[in-house]
Parts: structure tokens; sequence; C-alpha cells
């Protein structure tokens, strides 16, 4: 039970020796953490004894709040309301047979014409209101919004990852980032949750890990709780945090999966679905980056046919520090896409070595050099066919880009709701700044760009969850190309606006600009990797046009 003090109780702890005070009529004892408080003991030694919540409100974000309550708070003010008890459910009431609509059946007389489906008869009701419910912070669908394509299940994920994100993560985001390291315990909980399994754009694979995620039955998971999942993870505003969770595991385990042997696919990937061992994605190189054609690490057969002996270095390999497995580009064969395979690389082999680099964003996120010097790898470790990489890589292309597409849109979108929150608490000129109609028209513009590649987006999910990869790849690659342009050109003009909203807040590290300071920073790591938005935009309209010429195109 919770300890309750008076008013004139928290009145009298009003020294240095002894101070109390009280936010949102809850009560705290700060007298130990005056020492550790970054703005020093005098700002606190000021509200002693009183109710502090305007200030603390005017400085901090609710995150910072969960962050010490725990070890701060010693009660609440005896005058706080109670929260009230849930209502009492009513009685189950005796089961009913569901009244069916009448089918419309077609005159005989008249022309044919299918009858609706059962599905086809139900009205899909739009889910109960969810969040903040601040206007575009969130999909439409959390507001109330009528959706064809998320249902109960959807919401009960949404639930489940919010409640870990907001107890476990959030509060400790910025310590995470400047650390340069996410604790290991995290990313377990990520296996032992059953969410790396539903990371990797195929059916729930029950068969390679018992832990499954507990609001969705494995049978049910589809590919819009799959990016359900990396949208509410991504609410934490931060590249860093969301690359070290599933950045390398996202684009390197799914080739494995989808074209390993099995034999090594029931080796390795149980541990790496249980949050035990790390996997990671090796493409790009010092001299090749968007022109993967243009790969040089190389692999040559031994005489004896059973192993190949790799030479090469890999660059900006986001995890690699960590890592224990890296799937590899290759050249086994002559110059271009065809020479190019695929290989498992254990970093138990001799002769593989990482270092860090420091980069400019997504600082927790693991981007590592790393060196392959005569290592010896098993044939058995060939993913794919020898020479017939570019296309196991092509495919995988799609799914990486999706990642960063959804990871995106969550940040313009963070950005956008912390520029909303802040600007109408910051008052400049007498008035609020969301009373400045520039201010409104920088929310506006965020909030257009943000829905417009949202709903796009949602399109592209369906699509791909109806088509198989073959039909994936061919049809929609230009489009998720074009995509990944627009949300990153998104995402960046949100960094902008919300840093200029924000001013100086947003140009030091932590307070309450802590997201969009950091977002800022993360912005190249998304507009470059998976392709640039320069490449991605010229492959978009080259490949719709190579698309739709097949399918009977007239200029």
């Amino acid at each position: 039970m919770v300890k309750t003090f008076s008013k004139s109780d928290v009145a009298s702890h009003n020294k240095p020796d002894s101070l109390w005070i009280t936010v949102d009529d809850d009560v705290y004892d700060l007298s130990k953490f005056q020492d550790e408080h970054p703005g020093g003991k005098k700002i606190l030694q000021r509200v002693a004894g009183k109710d502090a919540s305007k200030q603390f409100w005017k400085y901090h974000n609710e995150s910072i709040l969960k962050k010490y309550k725990p070890q701060l708070q010693i009660g609440s003010l005896d005058s706080k309301p109670q929260e009230a008890a849930p209502p009492t459910p009513p009685a189950t009431p005796p089961p009913e047979e569901k009244t069916k609509k009448e089918l419309v059946k077609p005159d005989a007389a008249g022309p044919a014409a299918p009858q609706p489906t059962e599905a086809a008869e139900e009205e899909v009701e739009a889910l109960d209101p969810y969040g903040d419910l601040i206007p575009y912070a969130d999909p439409s669908w959390y507001q109330s919004y009528h959706s064809p394509y998320f249902t109960e299940s959807h919401a009960a994920l949404r639930a489940e990852v919010r409640e870990w994100m907001d107890n476990e993560v959030q509060p400790n985001v910025t310590e995470w980032d400047e650390a340069k390291k996410v604790p290991d315990a995290i990313y377990k909980q990520m296996g032992e949750r059953g969410y790396l399994a539903g990371l990797m754009g195929v059916h729930y694979p029950t068969h390679l890990t018992k832990n499954t995620i507990k609001s969705v039955a494995p049978e049910k998971w589809d590919l819009f709780h799959e990016m359900l999942l990396t949208d509410e993870l991504s609410r934490a505003g931060s590249g860093g945090f969301v690359w070290n969770m599933i950045g390398g595991f996202g684009i390197g385990c799914p080739p494995v999966v989808k074209h390993g042997k099995k034999a090594l696919i029931e080796r390795i990937v149980p541990g790496i679905l249980n949050g035990d061992k790390r996997i990671c994605l090796a493409i790009t190189e010092p001299d090749a980056g968007s022109d993967v054609a243009n790969i040089s690490c190389e692999a040559k057969l031994t005489e004896d046919g059973k192993h190949y002996i790799v030479n090469g270095e890999k660059k900006w390999i986001t995890n690699g520090i960590w890592s224990d497995y890296f799937t590899t580009a290759v050249r086994t064969g002559g110059e271009g896409m065809g020479g190019i395979s695929v290989l498992l690389i254990e970093r138990e082999q001799e002769g593989v070595s990482t270092r860090r680099m420091d980069c400019q964003g997504v600082w927790s996120s693991g981007t590592t050099y790393v060196t392959f010097e005569d290592v010896k790898v098993p044939v058995e470790n060939l993913i794919g066919k020898e020479n017939q990489g570019f296309k196991v890589i092509m495919t995988n292309f799609n799914h990486e880009r999706i990642g960063i597409i959804i990871q995106c849109i969550r940040f313009a979108r963070v950005c956008y709701e912390e520029s909303m929150k802040y600007a109408h608490k910051r008052r400049t000129f007498g008035k609020k700044l969301i009373e400045h109609p520039v201010i409104r028209l920088k929310l506006a513009h965020m909030a257009r760009q943000i829905e417009a590649s949202y709903n796009w987006l949602e399109n592209l999910i369906y699509q791909c969850q109806k088509m198989d990869e073959t039909e994936a790849m061919l049809k929609l690659g230009g489009a998720i190309a074009g995509l990944k342009a627009q949300s990153t050109t998104t995402f960046e003009f949100c960094a902008r606006e919300a840093s200029q909203i924000f001013g100086g807040l947003s140009y030091s590290r932590g307070g309450q600009g802590a997201k969009v300071e950091r977002l800022y920073r993360d912005v190249r790591a998304y507009a470059i990797p998976g392709g640039s938005e320069e490449i991605m935009l010229d492959l978009s309209i080259r490949q719709a046009l190579r698309v739709h010429k097949v399918l009977g195109m007239k200029l």
C-alpha cells in the first residue's frame, strides 16, 4: 500500500539535509539525490517542501519521471484523487446464435455475380482509441479510424510491446546511446519474448524456437504484425537502439533461413532466435556500397573442394562487433553480379577480426570494420548456390528497405510528437508556441509527409503479404526503393523542423530535446545505407518501367 502524507508533512522537509518535493501529488525524497541532479543542488533547494510539478514538467519529459520514480518516490499526498475501481463486468449472457445478414442473390435472368463471402458480410469495426491521441503522432488506426489491415491481435501486440518499451527501454535510451551499448539482457529479452523470430519476413518459425509471442498465436502472425513490432520499437527515438536490437539480425538471419542448408539452419538459427547468439550482414566494402556487384572480398575453393578460403574487408557492418555469425557476400567467380556468392562465416573461425567504428549517429548499433584473413569456411556454409548469391542479396534488400522505411516514418512521427508536446508547453512573446501560425505550419508540413508515406507503406506491406518473394522482388522492388527515398527525406525534413521548434534544446544532448538531437544525428545512417536516395529514386523508375513494359505498357 502506498504511504500517504499531508501537504504540511511535505512542507516540513524543506532543508538541504531533508528535502522533499511533490510532482503530480506524488511525494519524492531528494535529500540524497541532490549531488546527482544535472541542474545542481540550488534548483532543487528552491522548491524544497513544495509542489514542483510546474518546474519539473517545464524541463523534463515523462521518461525521466519513469526512470527515477522507483528509487525516489516515498508516497503520495493524502489529497491525491483515488483512481476509480474498474466497473464490475456484467454477467455473461447466454450464447446466442449470431444473426446473419441476408445474402442478396443475383436475378436468374440477370448477369452472373459472385455471392459475397461470409467474411465480406462482417463489418470491420474500428478499434478502440489507443495512446495519447495526439493527431498524427500515431497511425490513424490507433485513433479509432477504420482500417482493413489491423485486427484485435495487432492491438494486443501493440499493447504488449509498448508496455515493455515504456517500462524497460524508454527511460534508459539516452544513457545507452551515450554508452554506445545496449545491455545484452535487453537483446536476450527480444529472444525470450519471441520478437526476434517474428522479424524475418517469414511465417513464424515455431520449428526453430520454443519462444513465441505472448499476445499473438504463431499461426496468426503476418507482415502487419512484423511492421507493428518494428514501429513500436522505433518509438524509442533512437536508431542506435533499434539497430542494436534488429539491425544486424533483421538482414543477416533471413538469408540463412530462406536459402541456407537444413543442417546449417538447425545448427545456428535456434541460438540466434533465442537471443543467445548474434548475426549480421556483411556486404558493404571500403570500395563497394550501393554498387554491390563490384565487391572484391574473395573466396577461393580449396583443391579438395571442402572449404573456401576468404580474404577481404567489410565496412560499416551493423552489429559486427558483437556478432557470432557474418552473412557475407564474397566473390567466387568472375567480375560482376554473376561471380558473387554468400557465405556464413563464423567468428570462431581463425582469421576473423573486428573493430568498432565511430560514426555520426546510431552510436549504440555497433558499426564495425571487419577483416577476413585466410578464413577457412566449410562449403556447407554456402547460402544458396555458388555464383548465384546476387539473387539472394537482391531478394533480401526488399526486407531490409521495408525495415528502414518503417523506422524512418516512426522517427519522423517522434520528431513531430515531441514538437507538438513542446509547442504546447513552451511560451515565447507572451503565448505558447502552438499559438504562432508559423509553428502550426511546420507541424502541418511534417504531418502531411508522414501520413502520405505511411499510407504508401501500408499498401506495400499488403502487396508483400499477397505476393510470393519472386513476384514481390520483380513488381515491388522499384516501389519499395521509391518509398525508401520518400521515408528518409520525410525523416530528414521532420528532424530539421523539430530542431527549429526546439531551438537550443535540440543542439545539446540529453534533456527535453534528447530525442530530436539524437535523431538529427541518425538521419544520414538511414539516407545512405540500404541504397542511397539517389540510387533508390533512379531504381524506382527503371524498375517500374521494366515491369510495366512486361505488363503491356502503352506509350
